[in-house]
């Protein structure tokens, strides 16, 4: 069909970003939601170029879904969206199955035409209760409400900068077929920093680079990584909520660029054994009325005793929520002690073995870098669990703990076992949730070989959450 015939919303690079920006910094400003809501509302309505809106939220696990609703239909009905929820793994049982989605006005996204098609703009959604309170299961609305419950109370804005690495692989949908051809096939061999302008890896780069800064990411730097064909690509930090909607974004962006250019961008925590895994080092502060409370010029490390007590909150729940921040089989490989990698209970300046580490910093940049997390959690659960710990959890009497000899778990079965027995889960979650994803990461865990061995399994790649498709679900 001609495409002279349609006349469907393409911006430019630079429109996008424009928009994108004056939408974050609404959101960052805490514009009131029903300014933004009728705001949106017209936009739509004026703009006669879009067809459809994407709707995006997210499972359980951290796996993210997309419904696309024809605009006019969406400017109707926008408060009264329905969808199956037994269809999605972790949410409700097939006898109670209607769930609605709300719109979160400003989690709202123009798109590059070209990467995502023309005449679509996306928002994120919460998932709503037949009630019409905010389902339990949507670990997003959870952070929000929390998030927006510590503004509230203590004026406390939560921040985070994720840096997330992944792997760019030899053809499309090579996780899928990983059971077939048993490996994955580099597209560059380079390593850190290296690598030719024009050559597959550094196209793939510069092309997801332009779209997140089309969306308003603000990029900041961008590189391959120290194993071959690894790549990350770091933009500015944001309000926790919308940190972990640009995680999201992020794998979406990097796994579409990567499918247009015939390859895969792949986020499991190690595909390949013998080189550096990826991770998702997750970088935390908070502020009161702009100022970073985490920063004190007179503290150790520069970090005032507020954000010690947070650090010793984490350490001592560190084997409790192994599994919310390592979620997949696969994930402990990458906790092996080679590779740099954190799976030191402690915390450190300069270890990079160190579960926590604390970056130089200053007034403005002090944080807590939490490095034990991987690209493959639920970025939701992930800050949710690191945050409110942080906050709100008990602190150990062991002596020395920043510098304790204790290590996170090597298998998912001792962290699961973990979960399933620590107090602080079931606060953290609710007795109901915490047992449907423990039943979730116990089901995958038990198509996979017990212990991992030298290489990596068929069955850690095809049953991983964000790989497995609904005929492989029949299979659990």
């Amino acid at each position: 069909m001609s495409n002279d015939l349609r006349n469907f919303l393409a911006l430019s690079y630079e429109e996008l970003e424009e928009l994108n920006v004056k939408a974050k910094e609404e959101r960052k400003n805490r514009v009131p939601f029903e300014t933004i809501q009728e705001e949106r509302l017209k936009y739509l309505t004026d703009e006669k170029r879009i067809k459809a809106v994407t709707v995006l939220f997210s499972d359980l696990e951290g796996r993210l879904h997309m419904l696309d609703y024809d605009k006019k239909f969406l400017i109707k009905s926008w408060d009264n969206l329905t969808f199956d929820g037994s269809s999605i793994r972790g949410f409700t049982a097939q006898r109670e199955s209607d769930l609605r989605l709300g719109i979160d006005w400003s989690a709202f996204y123009w798109a590059p035409a070209d990467v995502f098609g023309n005449g679509k703009v996306l928002v994120f959604g919460e998932v709503i209760d037949k009630d019409g309170s905010l389902y339990a299961g949507d670990l997003r609305s959870v952070l929000k409400s929390f998030a927006q419950k510590q503004f509230e109370t203590n004026r406390y804005t939560l921040n985070a900068a994720n840096e997330i690495e992944g792997f760019l692989f030899q053809g499309t949908d090579a996780e899928r077929r990983y059971h077939e051809t048993g490996k994955f096939e580099y597209v560059n061999t380079g390593g850190y920093y290296h690598s030719l302008p024009g050559d597959p890896l550094r196209v793939f780069i510069d092309t997801a680079a332009e779209v997140q800064r089309a969306m308003g990411f603000q990029n900041e730097k961008d590189h391959p990584e120290v194993a071959p064909s690894q790549f990350e690509i770091n933009y500015g930090y944001g309000e926790v909520v919308a940190a972990a909607d640009q995680i999201q974004l992020y794998k979406l962006i990097c796994r579409q660029v990567a499918t247009k250019l015939g390859l895969t961008a792949c986020f499991l925590p190690k595909p390949v054994v013998g080189v550096n895994g990826n991770g998702m080092h997750t970088n935390v502060s908070i502020s009161t009325n702009g100022d970073n409370i985490f920063w004190d010029p007179k503290g150790e490390e520069n970090m005032s005793k507020f954000a010690w007590e947070f650090v010793d909150r984490i350490l001592t729940h560190g084997n409790d929520l192994c599994l919310t921040l390592n979620a997949s089989v696969n994930a402990y490989r990458r906790l092996d002690p080679h590779f740099e990698a954190p799976n030191q209970i402690k915390a450190s300046a300069v270890d990079r073995g160190s579960m926590v580490r604390i970056p130089i910093g200053n007034s403005k940049s002090a944080r807590v870098e939490v490095r034990s997390v991987g690209p493959d959690a639920n970025p939701y659960m992930a800050l949710y669990a690191i945050f409110r710990t942080g906050l709100e959890g008990d602190t150990s009497d062991l002596e020395d703990l920043r510098q304790a000899k204790r290590f996170l778990p090597d298998n998912i079965y001792t962290a699961i076992e973990n979960f399933r027995a620590a107090e602080w889960t079931t606060k953290l979650l609710g007795e109901d949730i915490k047992n449907r994803y423990a039943d979730l990461k116990q089901a995958s865990a038990d198509r996979c070989s017990r212990l991992l061995g030298t290489t990596v399994k068929a069955p850690e790649v095809q049953f991983h959450h964000e790989v497995y498709n609904q005929y492989l679900w029949n299979q659990f």
